[in-house]
């Protein structure tokens, strides 16, 4: 069935997405047809999608990314709420400059910034995810700076607060945060209390925190805090999200930036 020509980028993009995964390849040239858009487009989504390792690019198309047990349950938190996490991870890259020193956390909403700082020079990105290290390693003018710790392979992380010891001595300009939850009561939650007790003090550690969360994270409380909401100085999220929670969020002087 042919689908609208009128589809936005990002609305073709996980059009593009589905269809990798429901069929485990695509074509260029019959994506084109499909979409009615030229093959020079289609190039450009899948290196789009690619970027974010959600397809390998092959000869004349594509495949579905990495299914190893490593990056799956990264994977498919990637596949969610797309069109929103590029949007704020867009948003998110225009708070950093060059030769700030900044903190990527391993959330899928962080991964969507990586395409927007390759252009920043004399940049410091400390980081505890492995997919974020690996997409940022070649990029000129970048410095990538890992934590030790225990792999967590669900979010393709090293974790462990004794792996934060190096890091004590750096001035970490600012922290991008994804999490779980997001309720004003319980604050910023996460689903493993290790994960959440590392970013507990990474959080300490940087002078100017914002959390990048969608929609589906308001309201939400797993296992354990790693922040209050008033610890940050700014949420970007999507316009789906509650009106009720934004403003209470607003009203503890939390900048709330709906993308």
């Amino acid at each position: 069935m042919s689908l609208s020509k009128e589809l936005y980028a990002e609305e073709r993009r996980q059009a593009i997405l589905r269809q990798v995964n429901e069929a485990g390849r695509v074509v260029v040239t019959e994506l084109s047809r499909q979409l009615g858009v030229s093959e020079v487009t289609i190039r450009a989504d899948l290196q789009a999608l690619a970027d974010q390792n959600l397809v390998v690019r092959t000869h004349g198309g594509a495949i579905p990314g990495s299914g190893s047990g490593l990056d799956l349950a990264l994977t498919r938190r990637q596949q969610q709420q797309i069109a929103e996490k590029n949007r704020i991870g867009r948003a998110a890259a225009g708070w950093v400059s060059d030769g700030d020193a900044v903190f990527l956390d391993s959330s899928s909403s962080v991964l969507a910034m990586l395409p927007h700082l390759k252009s920043r020079r004399q940049l410091t990105v400390i980081t505890n995810s492995l997919p974020v290290a690996q997409d940022l390693c070649t990029a000129v003018g970048l410095k990538v700076v890992m934590p030790g710790g225990t792999l967590q392979p669900e979010t393709a992380s090293l974790i462990g607060v004794s792996g934060l010891e190096p890091l004590r001595h750096l001035n970490i300009q600012k922290g991008f945060f994804g999490a779980h939850g997001l309720s004003v009561a319980e604050g910023l939650t996460d689903v493993s209390a290790e994960e959440a007790e590392f970013k507990r003090q990474i959080v300490a550690m940087c002078r100017q925190k914002v959390a990048l969360l969608d929609a589906t994270k308001w309201g939400r409380v797993g296992l354990a805090a790693f922040a209050a909401v008033t610890d940050f100085d700014a949420v970007l999220t999507d316009t789906a999200a509650p009106a009720e929670l934004v403003q209470q969020v607003q009203n503890l002087n939390v900048d709330v930036v709906l993308l």
